[in-house]
């Protein structure tokens, strides 16, 4: 089987982020998803970085473990400050080769904030001077703007980012291997823009809970260490980095634009007619990733560059549980249920993506299995996200049976 992949998450110290993303934890799930490599995230918090050095075993050519799992020192940073008459606010994610490399990392950044007050710090440093303070350390440190289309807080976000990766990173654009996509982006509407052809396209969780774990990840061929990760990044290498595992870009919080308070979503050319303006209380709408995209694309819709990883798309196991039940994700039933599919097909990863359709109906309820390979055939609705509120997705036609008959396919 494949080597899956997920750089990019949070620690129990980064906010809004719950107590059990820690090392156990992250371990336990990350097996119980078919994750084989994690991001630490937030190595740049001084407890987290403290468990991290007590608690993993390593580094193998910039690989550490813990319980079967292999990990990659990595850290979100928040960095805002004022630049070409805008106040800028991008996320970058920062790759170390080791741990002695990450302290001196965080040495230098603590002259620009305060490491300790969040796991994902904030900076008031630029992203073009971080990129070259931190190649002065070790040029095998990688920075990669993380998803990079979020309105609020991302390299090419509609409120605070940039019209090019050259605008952001200046001189230092070249030491920019890939780029996150984010949750409401694919690689598909990424290859509608030239100027992002330079760049491998990396998809992460951000995962803020273990259950989020491995939403969107990296498919490589084989197991990989920190420098072939470097050079994959580098070549662009599609043999060895195979594809992207992506949400439906329409589930994500932030694809249409609108204004959740008075619950208007809107497609990229309906709010162009309203002068992006929400037709309920006129004020301006929050610009989403599909509308941006459309803004800088240089592409028709369809476009496949030639030398580029692919992607699938996937809906999270647990939420297709939670459609054919009828009820919530986070219920027990539906947790039951995911941990009883999990155990009879070793993991999630393999029942969304590789088990044969037999295996599926023999393994899982009749409408689960359906739901599955609906999601594979791409036959699934969407009412798109916005303004922060997460698409919902149906991966089954109208419920036709009661909730006490669909108990009863358990």
């Amino acid at each position: 089987m494949s080597f899956i992949a997920d750089f990019h998450i949070h620690s129990r110290y980064s906010r809004a982020t719950s107590n059990d993303m820690d090392i156990s934890s992250l371990t336990k799930w990350a097996a119980a998803k078919g994750i084989a490599m994690l991001g630490t995230g937030d190595f740049t918090h001084p407890s987290w970085f403290a468990e991290l050095k007590s608690s993993l075993e390593g580094p193998e050519r910039g690989v550490y473990r813990r319980d079967g799992i292999y990990f990659v020192l990595t850290a979100e940073v928040s960095n805002i400050y004022f630049k070409a008459g805008r106040t800028r606010k991008v996320h970058n994610i920062i790759f170390a080769p080791d741990l002695n490399t990450a302290a001196e990392i965080n040495s230098l950044l603590s002259e620009y904030g305060d490491l300790s007050s969040d796991g994902r710090p904030v900076l008031n440093l630029e992203c073009d001077r971080m990129v070259k303070l931190l190649s002065a350390i070790d040029e095998n440190i990688l920075c990669v703007p993380s998803h990079a289309w979020t309105p609020h807080f991302s390299i090419f976000g509609s409120r605070s980012g940039f019209d090019s990766a050259e605008e952001c990173f200046e001189d230092q654009t070249p030491k920019i291997l890939s780029i996150e996509t984010g949750l409401s982006s694919d690689p598909e509407m990424n290859w509608r823009w030239s100027s992002l052809d330079r760049f491998t396209l990396m998809s992460n969780s951000d995962a803020h809970s273990p259950s989020k774990i491995g939403r969107e990840a990296n498919v490589f061929k084989e197991k990989i260490d920190y420098p072939a990760l470097c050079e994959i990044l580098r070549r662009k290498n599609d043999e060895r980095f195979l594809y992207t595992i992506e949400f439906f870009p329409e589930e994500g919080k932030y694809h249409w634009d609108g204004h959740r308070l008075c619950g208007v979503a809107l497609s990229p050319a309906e709010s162009s007619r309203n002068n992006n303006m929400c037709p309920v209380c006129g004020k301006k709408v929050t610009i989403g990733v599909m509308h941006r995209v459309e803004e800088l694309a240089d592409r028709k819709a369809g476009f496949v560059p030639k030398a580029r990883p692919s992607f699938r798309k996937v809906v999270p196991l647990a939420e297709i549980v939670a459609n054919a039940l009828g009820r919530s994700a986070d219920s027990l039933a539906v947790q039951k249920e995911y941990m009883r599919i999990i155990k009879n097909l070793k993991n999630e990863m393999n029942a969304l993506l590789y088990a044969s359709e037999d295996d599926l109906y023999h393994n899982c309820p009749t409408r689960v299995a359906e739901g599955i390979m609906n999601v594979r055939n791409g036959n699934v609705k969407i009412e798109p996200g916005y303004d922060g509120k997460y698409g919902k997705v149906k991966v089954l036609c109208a419920f036709d049976l009661s909730f006490e008959k669909q108990e009863n396919l358990l």
